[in-house]
């Protein structure tokens, strides 16, 4: 009897340097599903027949009937390399720009990510987003261009064409990842055909190479043409066997993908800011299987047997089953009750898992971001920031009325299993809203709330979430408490957008500064912002930060965390339609405090806060905003008129136009609120044949003769009075 791949898994699981967590991320259809397919074939997890039909890792019903991958899926399997055995953690992540909230928590668990660019098609623009998100969380990159076979059979290039074809993908991704890369890793971190960072292939049709590999094994381009000419039908089993793809890209892997002892040196500075000379910090960098256990959660499933089951990477210590352990930052503890290993749709339980290993647990209740740690005081992992924000909103209610207690449970769930979901329950108004990427995003949690949580819904048609800035800086307004005691002032400005741009890339993170943060404070200085106010900044929440400009203020310690508190819920629902702020500095410029602690409690300073800020926000010509999309449209060259006239009755704006040969590629920016049913408008102007996807996501200025009229729509259906000066 051969040794089970668990049993295997286990062996490795305290080796690091043998360990490699890797994602595999592209655009939407380029093949990954069938790509991670073929590599479980390789590893012995499932037939080679089967690779790339039975869509192992599209475990759920939904995901095989739209046939596109919704949920992230790990794996853990075992290559051989060079005589040696390397634990591959795999996490195969989705494509679909509604499902991008995915992709961002599973790059927080790796540190190496396979691209995958189709050939035909080129970098599009989810590709480029996918490897912005990698890049972000300082994951390495490797690039394999699928779907070779095509420019074969299809396209009939030439092989001087193909070679022309792959060196220009390849140059696009490096110019991509040198703008975003950190500094000092450009020219490590550049993909290269002569070492083999560089793959290509078929997943379709189970082959692979690489330049190490055709020299290896005396194979050149040209046999591979040859296989397609003699016989195209035989060509897939014999460069099968040939040029294997699993061994091509996890040789790869295995050469330039780091292991979690290489990685953790220069990943664990960007994404955890306590310090790194502090028995959790060297016990971090190093990957220390016997220091403090710090395991960062990127996903949530709740199986109907199992209950919550988390996933999770591993950065310190080791996870043993009936440890007791606790969220970082709370206090109440909980037993680790089960350790799994992924296989795909299936789990496997084992006893203890070290430091740099991505494994299941059970028995703790948690989120995605939290870190999960036996340590007294360690710092918390930086939150995971996604770079799109949910813009689609729908009501949900149940049909039966009997169902509601179930309905807030099953909405507490959606929310846990997906964090780029936004649920709102308004216990007063009876309202449950669920917010989302788009359409799509919220079609698939509605369906699922139907099949899976065994639930009947009726929704309402989707809203449109808005954002409220303001336009001007605005006088010092005073906040009162209700006692009088206390009086606080407060001022707010537009926020630099070189500190908006900072955000929105995530070189300033969000979070409340407890203590001196160099790395922060330089972070505001590149954008402009004066040293002794960057070191005054307090939080920075949703794009907005808060500045406390008050000095020689005895009590301001004790009533700080209030006025973060309050200064969050003003943000999260700014006065003139409740809808959340963005873009602003809060300033507090003084304060007046009553020496008795008791008279400044939270019932005393929360209503100061919020009356000084939103007093503020309102005296500075506040306006709303609007999400607005950059879509590239592609289309054949004859359907372009239609395709601009569609931009034009949406409110939208045509930016460029390229067109090779029969083919045109389209760039347009529309407004959320106009694109609903733009799928099925544009199927029916282009015979079917046209199709768009996001580039970028940002919120503009609504146009200011709907200023008013948007105003009072979401007031009226938020059940607020229609003039909110008249409010208290």
């Amino acid at each position: 009897m051969g040794e089970k791949m668990s049993e295997k898994v286990k062996r490795l699981a305290d080796k690091p340097e043998r360990i490699r967590n890797i994602a595999i991320c592209a655009h939407i259809d380029h093949g990954k599903t069938t790509f991670s397919d073929n590599l479980l074939a390789g590893a012995g997890m499932m037939s080679e027949e089967l690779a790339g039909k039975a869509l192992q890792l599209d475990f759920h019903d939904d995901e095989q009937e739209r046939g596109i991958t919704i949920d992230s899926a790990a794996v853990s399997m075992v290559h051989d390399f060079d005589g040696k055995e390397y634990l591959i953690n795999l996490i195969d992540t989705p494509g679909h720009v509604d499902f991008g909230g995915d992709v961002t928590r599973a790059m927080r668990a790796v540190d190496g990510s396979i691209v995958l660019v189709c050939a035909v098609e080129g970098i599009m623009p989810q590709t480029e987003t996918v490897l912005r998100q990698a890049l972000r969380e300082r994951v390495k990159p490797t690039l394999f261009i699928n779907k070779v076979d095509r420019l074969i059979k299809e396209l009939k290039l030439t092989p001087e064409q193909m070679q022309q074809r792959f060196i220009k993908i390849i140059a696009d991704v490096n110019r991509f990842i040198k703008g975003i890369v950190p500094k000092g890793f450009e020219d490590k971190w550049k993909v290269m055909v002569e070492d083999g960072s560089v793959c290509f292939g078929s997943a379709f049709h189970n082959w692979g190479l690489s330049v190490p590999y055709m020299q290896k094994e005396g194979i050149s381009f040209k046999d591979i043409i040859s296989a397609y000419e003699d016989n195209e039908a035989e060509a897939p089993k014999v460069l099968g066997k040939k040029a294997p793809l699993h061994r091509v890209i996890l040789n790869s892997v295995v050469r330039h993908l780091p292991n979690p002892k290489e990685a953790q040196v220069y990943r664990i500075p960007k994404i955890w800011h306590g310090d790194e000379e502090s028995e959790d910090g060297k016990s971090l960098v190093s990957c220390d299987p016997n220091g403090p256990l710090a395991l960062v959660i990127t996903k949530i499933v709740i199986d109907p047997n199992a209950g919550e089951i988390a996933t999770g990477r591993i950065f310190s210590g080791t996870a043993k089953k009936g440890q007791m352990v606790h969220v970082a930052g709370r206090k109440e503890q909980s037993r680790l009750q089960q350790i799994y290993i992924y296989k795909g749709a299936k789990k496997e339980i084992v006893e203890n898992v070290p430091a740099g290993n991505i494994i299941g647990i059970a028995g703790v209740k948690t989120f995605a971001g939290d870190t999960i740690t036996d340590s007294e005081d360690i710092v918390p992992f930086e939150q995971i920031k996604h770079i799109f924000e949910p813009v689609i909103t729908k009501s949900i209610e149940s049909q039966n009325p009997s169902d509601l207690p179930k309905l807030v449970e099953v909405l507490r769930q959606v929310q846990k299993e997906d964090p780029s979901v936004t649920v709102t329950i308004n216990e007063e108004t009876g309202e449950y809203l669920i917010s989302g990427m788009g359409e799509l995003h919220l079609e698939v949690i509605e369906n699922r709330i139907a099949s899976e949580k065994h639930l009947s819904i009726k929704s309402s048609p989707p809203i449109v979430v808005y954002r409220e800035t303001i336009t001007k800086p605005s006088p010092e307004v005073e906040g009162k408490s209700p006692n009088k005691h206390n009086k606080l002032y407060f001022t707010v400005e537009p926020l630099d957008d070189a500190i908006r741009k900072k955000i929105k890339a995530g070189d300033i993170y969000e979070t409340r500064v407890k203590k001196k943060d160099d790395e922060l404070i330089e972070a505001f200085v590149d954008a402009g912002m004066d040293t002794k106010e960057a070191r005054k900044v307090r939080d920075i929440y949703n794009g907005n930060i808060l500045v406390d400009g008050t000095r020689g203020i005895v009590h301001i310690g004790e009533i700080i965390d209030m006025v973060m508190d309050m200064f969050e819920d003003v943000m999260g629902a700014a006065p003139l339609a409740r809808e959340p702020a963005f873009g602003l500095k809060v300033t507090l410029t003084d304060a007046k405090l009553h020496e008795d602690s008791i008279h400044r409690g939270p019932a005393q300073i929360y209503p100061a806060v919020r009356e000084g800020i939103r007093g503020a926000i309102r005296t500075a010509s506040p306006m709303l905003l609007e999400p607005v999309q950059t879509l590239r449209f592609e289309t054949p060259a004859d359907y372009v008129g239609e395709i601009s006239k569609i931009i034009a009755n949406k409110r939208g704006q045509l930016l460029d136009m390229k067109q090779e040969k029969e083919h045109a590629t389209v760039f347009g920016k529309l407004p959320v609120a106009e694109m609903f049913g733009l799928s099925s408008e544009l199927r029916s102007a282009t015979g079917g044949r046209g199709t768009f996807s996001l580039v970028d996501q940002e919120f503009e200025v609504l146009p200011h003769e709907l200023q008013d009229e948007v105003r009072k729509q979401i007031r009226q259906r938020k059940g607020l009075k229609l003039e909110e000066e008249t409010e208290e």
